[in-house]
């Protein structure tokens, strides 16, 4: 069936194929205007739609650079009610920003996050009052040209057919990986053998001036939220899960969970959706059918900011029965060092 519908949606693909590809010739040859900055500017993005660790990723080089540099992330704000520019408040609501906005800045409140939909207006605006600009999913967006890009490129993706739009899920072309001066290969298995790292290197097929790492996904334990007390509490054998998630890939997430507790129920939306009172009744009625003392309802920390606005309706179940697993990237071969110097020579280099 599947292969049927792509047969389908092919004719449509190559006629979008034909558009990118165009509009890449006209900014490779500056037909098209782009906009350099001077301030170091540092996009994360991926070819494909969703699914990659961008916001971990970005989480990643906040920890990293915040402490150094006068930073501000720019992001659209992916689904947001809003337009134009816009600086983030935690007390913002996902209709007016956006869920990743809002989770960056409850997170690193002492940095500064915009959203607006072009980006070069943004980084304008934020210039005058920054040190460092991170853009987060803006590698499509070639009206900027960024002083440092950071590319995502899934690792099962280098194994399979990279079809474009709407066949596929590629929104540009596999080619353009090469724009990048950094490729990250993400969602590699943890334990990643050398036989499979050169197969994934053959796949990838990067120059040789573009630095290549391999991440992974590492979880933290559950933190209990829509309480006072917020608590980390690790995930046991016996505990019953409710995971309730809309994100664009969750296989690696329900995998991990279930290799951990007792039993596992999922509820799995689109990603970035917006959440309605019925679906919370469903939530929760789903969460009183487990027939288990030791249960809880599991959630990302995107998908907690779309939940925030429906506490209320958790008030009637235990203090701890909503938690939120907490994500982050992490790197083989101790490439986190690797990484870590590269991004700060950069940022070091355009600032002295």
């Amino acid at each position: 069936m599947l292969r049927f519908l792509r047969l389908i949606l092919w004719p449509f693909s190559l006629v979008y194929g034909i558009i990118i590809s165009a509009r890449n010739f006209m900014y490779d040859r500056g037909i098209l205007k782009t906009t350099k900055f001077s301030l170091p500017v540092i996009v994360v993005g991926n070819l494909a739609v969703g699914g990659t660790g961008k916001s971990p990723m970005t989480e990643l080089l906040i920890r990293l650079l915040k402490n150094d540099f006068k930073l501000a992330t720019l992001s659209r704000g992916y689904g947001r009610k809003s337009s134009g520019f816009l600086y983030v408040s935690p007390t913002d609501s996902v209709r007016q920003v956006g869920d990743e906005p809002l989770q960056f800045k409850n997170k690193f409140p002492e940095i500064t996050v915009a959203v607006c939909e072009d980006r070069v207006v943004g980084v304008e605006k934020l210039q005058r009052d920054h040190e460092l600009v991170l853009l987060d999913d803006a590698y499509q967006h070639r009206a900027l040209t960024p002083g440092f890009s950071i590319l995502l490129i899934e690792y099962q993706s280098l194994f399979k057919t990279k079809l474009l739009l709407p066949a596929g899920n590629f929104r540009d072309s596999y080619s353009q990986r090469k724009r990048a001066d950094m490729i990250v290969i993400s969602k590699s298995p943890e334990q990643l053998t050398a036989d499979k790292k050169k197969q994934a290197l053959e796949r990838l097929d990067a120059d040789p001036v573009q630095n290549v790492f391999f991440s992974y996904l590492s979880y933290d334990h559950p933190q209990v939220v829509f309480t006072n007390k917020i608590a980390e509490i690790p995930i046991t054998k016996s505990d019953h899960i409710l995971l309730v998630s809309g994100i664009a890939n969750p296989a690696l997430l329900q995998k991990y969970l279930q290799g951990q507790c007792a039993s596992l129920k999922t509820l799995s939306y689109p990603d970035h959706h917006l959440f309605s009172e019925n679906d919370l009744r469903d939530v929760i009625e789903l969460y009183q059918q487990i027939q288990s003392d030791q249960k809880y309802i599991v959630t990302t920390e995107k998908d907690y900011q779309r939940l925030k606005d429906f506490a209320q309706m958790f008030d009637r179940l235990p203090p701890s029965a909503v938690r939120v697993l907490p994500v982050k990237t992490s790197f083989h071969d101790a490439g986190d060092e690797g990484f870590s110097s590269i991004v700060h020579q950069y940022c070091k280099g355009k600032i002295s």
